[in-house]
């Protein structure tokens, strides 16, 4: 469940990410600081009445989106938001961005090899009270009562990672809402992977219904991260 830690310079993580997605997604991550990202022109203005710790995150994040893009040969260009808060790619490109505190990440590929991308990262910890009845489906609530704390884990928060993921899978594919409750997931633990039945009308996707999706997990360095690529 835990893996091995291996920070490269400046405390780029190489492979957190990369563990958890095909070779059609390409990644960049970044654990604690980035002196060098910055923003360009067009995107400061989705953060000029941020605090400073916003502006920080969104400025890292935004950098390694950039550094993921230039694996796939594509120039810097800004990734705005769109209305919902999503990022907007350019033309031809599937991703995803995902940030907590200390780590930042984004994923792409093209979009002719892969049909979405959703990845998601927080800290491992147990979920604060309240949040886990308002985030599960009474089967997901028996399910991580069985698990308990295997090997120190907090199956709690890999399951709201997981929909996070789902959620920024989901919408690009339907730019439409997904509540917590309209999934249902479950784990694989001896595989570190999980599954997510979707709990609303099906959209059509490639001509046939979208019912759910495959996902990746890991713990590692005090963070859970989730991903799902649907190639």
């Amino acid at each position: 469940m835990y893996w091995p830690s291996s920070s490269g310079a400046n405390g780029n993580v190489t492979t957190v990410i990369e563990d958890l997605l095909p070779a059609e997604v390409v990644s960049a991550d970044v654990l604690g600081d980035d002196p060098d990202a910055r923003l360009l022109p067009e995107e400061e203005p989705e953060v000029a009445k941020a605090v400073e710790k916003r502006v920080r995150e969104y400025t890292i994040a935004r950098s390694c989106a950039r550094r993921a893009l230039g694996k796939l040969g594509l120039p810097e260009v800004p990734i705005l938001r769109g209305p919902k808060r999503q990022p907007l790619w350019p033309d031809g490109i599937v991703g995803s961005i995902t940030h907590t505190r200390g780590y930042y990440a984004a994923a792409v590929a093209w979009a002719e090899e892969v049909l979405t991308v959703g990845i998601d990262a927080e800290q491992h910890d147990v979920l604060p009270d309240g949040v886990l009845g308002v985030v599960t489906v009474p089967e997901e609530r028996e399910m991580l009562a069985g698990l308990g704390t295997h090997n120190g884990v907090h199956w709690d928060r890999i399951l709201f990672s997981a929909k996070e993921s789902v959620y920024k899978a989901w919408f690009p594919l339907t730019e439409k809402w997904l509540g917590f409750g309209d999934a249902r997931l479950t784990f694989h633990p001896d595989e570190n992977t999980f599954s997510a039945a979707l709990l609303v009308e099906p959209p059509i996707v490639r001509g046939v219904p979208l019912t759910g999706f495959e996902g990746r997990f890991l713990v590692r360095d005090g963070y859970v991260v989730t991903a799902i690529a649907v190639v």
